[in-house]
C-alpha cells in the first residue's frame, strides 16, 4: 500500500488489546477458555440482552441463528435486498428462500409499509439489517413479526453501540447478531456474536458452534468429562467457535467503545459539516431518535448519475490514494441470485437507485480534518471531472 494512500478503513489496536492478546498467548489456553465467556458477558450487556454466544464470524451467528429457530427448506425469510451479501446467503445455506423488500430511501433499511404484503404461510422469520448501523424502523420490523407471530432476526453486524428511542441495537429481536470484522467498531480480526433473552435459543446456539456438543449447565456431573461425552453430539453442528485469541482482542475493544464511537462520530461530524453545502451528494440521514456508532460513511450522488458514472468518480478516487468503494451492490443482482431465483433490474427500483450512485468515503477513528478534507476535496474534484466528460 502506497504509505501516502488514505485507507477505507482501519482497525483503532492500542496496547491494550496487545497485551491482552500477549497474555492469552502466554497462558496457552487458545480455545473453549474464560475470555470467550468474559466477552459474551460484555457483548449482552452492551445489546441489553441476557446471553451472549461467541462465534467465528457474524455470518455463522446469522446461519445458527436461523437454524436453531428452525429456519429450513421450504421456508421464507423476509429481508433487504440492499446489504452485504452474507445476510441473505445465510438463509440460502438453510435452504430457505429469501423474500426480498424494497428499502425506505432516507434510511436505507427496509420499508416497513411493505414487508407485511411479502409475509405468506411459509414466512418464517424477518431478517432485518441495520444498515450501515442505522436502526431506523427497528421498532416497527419489531411490531410487525410480534403481530404476525414469527421471529425478528436483528443483523445488527454493524450497529454495536447504536440505539432507537433509547433501545440499544441487538434487542429488538427474538435474536440478534454482531459482526467483528476489522472495519467494524471493534474487531477480534475474525469474528461475531449472537445476543438474546432466549436461554433456550442460546443454548441451541451454543451446542451448533461447537460441534452439535451438548452444553454443560451448573448442575452437571463434572465426571462426564472422563466418560467420552467431549466425542458425543447431539445434533449436526459446526466448528464456529470463537478463538481466546479473538476473544481477548474483543474484549480489550469493548471497554474502549465509548471512547470509539466518540471518536467516529468526530470523523462523521467532519465528513457531515465538510459535504454538507456541497449540493453535489446525498448525505447520511440520520433519525432524530436514533444515535448511530457509525460503521462507515456512505454517501450517494444525486440522482441522474449512472452505476459507470459513479464508477469512474471512485477509480479516480483510488489513483488519487483516497479509498472509496460501492457499498453496496443489490443482492438480488448478484450472480447466484439471478440464477437461482430469476431476479433481474426492476424488481426493487429504491435498492437498485441507490445502489447504483453510493460512494463509502474513507471511515476510520484515526482519520483526520485535513485528511477528511482532502478526500472531499477529491471527490469534488472527481465529480467535477465526470461532469465535464457528460456529452
Amino acid at each position: 500500500m502506497n504509505p501516502d494512500e488514505i485507507p477505507l478503513s482501519s482497525p483503532d489496536i492500542t496496547h491494550a488489546e496487545i497485551d491482552a492478546v500477549t497474555q492469552v498467548l502466554r497462558s496457552g489456553r487458545l480455545a473453549l477458555g474464560p475470555m470467550a465467556e468474559r466477552f459474551e458477558h460484555a457483548c449482552a450487556s452492551v445489546a441489553g440482552t441476557e446471553h451472549g454466544v461467541a462465534v467465528n464470524s457474524g455470518t455463522s451467528g446469522l446461519t445458527i441463528a436461523l437454524e436453531a429457530l428452525g429456519v429450513g427448506p421450504g421456508d421464507e425469510v423476509i429481508t433487504t435486498p440492499f446489504s452485504f451479501i452474507a445476510s441473505a446467503n445465510c438463509i440460502v445455506h438453510r435452504g430457505a428462500t429469501p423474500v426480498f423488500v424494497d428499502i425506505e430511501p432516507s434510511s436505507l433499511n427496509m420499508d416497513p409499509k411493505k414487508i407485511e404484503a411479502a409475509i405468506t404461510p411459509k414466512t418464517k422469520a424477518i431478517l432485518a439489517v441495520e444498515t450501515f448501523g442505522n436502526p431506523a424502523h427497528m421498532d416497527a420490523y419489531a411490531r410487525i413479526a410480534s403481530k404476525h407471530e414469527i421471529p425478528l432476526v436483528e443483523d445488527c453486524c454493524e450497529a454495536l453501540g447504536a440505539s432507537l428511542k433509547g433501545r440499544p441495537c441487538g434487542s429488538f429481536g427474538r435474536v440478534g447478531v454482531f459482526g467483528f470484522y476489522p472495519n467494524k467498531q471493534i474487531t477480534t480480526g475474525e469474528g461475531g456474536m449472537i445476543v438474546t433473552d432466549d436461554s433456550r435459543l442460546a443454548d441451541t446456539c451454543r451446542s451448533l458452534r461447537n460441534q452439535g456438543r451438548s452444553v454443560p449447565r451448573a448442575t452437571d456431573d463434572t465426571s462426564s468429562k472422563v466418560t467420552g461425552s467431549w466425542l458425543t453430539h447431539e445434533s449436526f453442528g459446526y466448528n464456529f467457535r470463537m478463538s481466546e485469541v479473538s476473544a481477548a482482542l474483543g474484549l480489550a475493544q469493548i471497554r474502549r467503545l465509548n471512547e470509539i464511537i466518540e471518536k467516529r462520530q468526530r470523523v462523521a461530524n467532519a465528513y457531515i459539516n465538510r459535504l454538507f453545502d456541497s449540493g453535489r451528494v446525498v448525505l447520511p440521514t440520520v433519525l432524530g431518535d436514533a444515535s448511530l456508532s457509525w460503521f462507515v460513511f456512505v454517501v450517494r450522488l444525486e440522482t441522474g448519475y449512472t452505476r459507470e458514472e459513479r464508477d469512474e468518480i471512485i477509480a479516480g478516487m483510488r489513483r488519487h490514494d483516497i479509498g472509496a468503494g460501492d457499498y453496496f451492490p443489490c443482492i438480488h443482482l448478484q450472480p447466484p441470485y439471478r440464477a437461482r431465483f430469476g431476479h433481474g433490474e426492476g424488481d426493487f427500483p429504491i435498492a437498485e437507485s441507490v445502489a447504483a450512485r453510493t460512494i463509502a468515503l474513507p471511515f476510520h477513528n484515526h482519520l483526520s480534518d485535513r485528511e477528511v478534507d482532502l478526500v472531499c476535496q477529491t471527490l469534488d474534484l472527481m465529480i467535477t471531472r465526470q461532469n465535464l466528460s457528460r456529452p
